[in-house]
């Protein structure tokens, strides 16, 4: 994820109240050996006026604001009514303009200055164990499901949908069809003690969830999807999600998963390269569904809604052919719904 923003402003303020320090040493700035602070050096170059000219009236011959107004009314720069209401201005408008052309004099220089950003909670978990999972040998299988009857499955959920708060997306029925095909190819959903070095087979389907937060990534899983209905699955994953968002979740809900779905499509790109989330021996990152042409098999061009999936796996664990063949299967209740409930239990 891209960090925008400079940081300048924040050097500018850090600058500005280390020459505002009480003490003199500090705040003494002898340019062209006059006395005074930078705000009032500052309403000197408005008026264009050269400060030196300027016959200061405070400590030690300091420069004030009141002797720059008087000067400038002198000069003929400035009306006597509006020096009333300059010199009556707050203080803090004349610190704005300062901190303003101070910011305004970094960009044109191009000084920007860097900042160092801690990472906490679930940015540093996110980085102890991405460290262990780059270690592990991967390989990535790429496939494009037709989302067609996904979509109409959809919009009927959403149709007849007589709970208020319940909002019907695709992830629900990929997920309990992820979980259908989990059950012919049980590998994919197992995880490996390297110590032992055995493969343990997992009895539940835990799913996790990719969800970006203003905290962090963090991965809540939906636990047992074989025994839940898309509509359990719907008002879990809201649950889940809300909870995310407020940063509320238990360790309950972030512990046990057993496969990992990344649904990067909604935020855009039409396919990524994930990398496993350990112990776990599989992740699928989903793109966007877009509407593309296709070809049919008498040579017909139509449009179709396709979706691209990437199955990141752990190479110790799983070969080629098994991830193909649990791809296949997972395709198949995707673009065929109907498939899915006549083997749902």
């Amino acid at each position: 994820m891209a960090v925008e923003d400079t940081q300048v402003p924040l050097v500018t303020l850090s600058n500005l109240e280390n020459e505002k320090q009480p003490n003199t040493k500090s705040n003494k700035d002898f340019t062209g050996g006059v006395l005074s602070t930078p705000a009032v050096r500052n309403l000197a170059k408005e008026h264009g006026l050269n400060i030196n000219g300027v016959q200061g009236s405070g400590k030690d011959g300091r420069v004030l604001k009141e002797d720059v107004l008087k000067y400038a009314t002198q000069e003929g720069i400035i009306k006597d009514p509006l020096v009333t209401a300059t010199a009556t201005a707050d203080l803090g408008q004349l610190l704005h303009r300062e901190k303003s052309s101070l910011l305004e004099s970094a960009q044109v220089s191009g000084h920007y200055e860097d900042t160092i950003v801690p990472l906490r909670g679930f940015q540093r978990t996110m980085v102890k164990t991405m460290s262990m999972a780059a270690k592990v040998p991967h390989f990535h299988y790429v496939e494009e499901i037709d989302c067609d009857a996904l979509a109409e499955l959809k919009a009927s959920f959403q149709t007849n949908n007589l709970e208020p708060g319940i909002k019907f997306t695709f992830l629900p029925v990929l997920i309990k069809s992820l979980s259908m095909a989990l059950s012919k190819y049980p590998m994919v959903n197992s995880c490996f003690n390297e110590e032992s070095v055995e493969v343990i087979l997992r009895g539940s389907h835990n799913i996790g969830i990719a969800m970006a937060t203003p905290n962090g990534l963090v991965v809540p899983n939906i636990k047992n999807v074989q025994s839940l209905s898309i509509l359990e699955i719907t008002k879990e994953l809201s649950r889940l999600q809300q909870l995310s968002l407020d940063n509320k979740l238990s360790p309950a809900d972030i512990s046990g998963g057993t496969i990992t779905l990344s649904n990067i499509g909604a935020i855009g790109g039409k396919f990524g390269a994930p990398i496993v989330n350990l112990p776990e021996v599989a992740i699928i990152a989903m793109g966007r569904i877009q509407k593309l042409p296709q070809v049919a098999d008498d040579g017909d061009v139509y449009s179709a809604s396709i979706m691209t999936v990437n199955i990141g796996a752990d190479h110790r664990v799983l070969d080629g052919a098994t991830v193909a063949r649990f791809c296949n299967e997972w395709k198949r209740f995707i673009e065929k719904p109907e498939l899915l409930m006549l083997h749902m239990k």
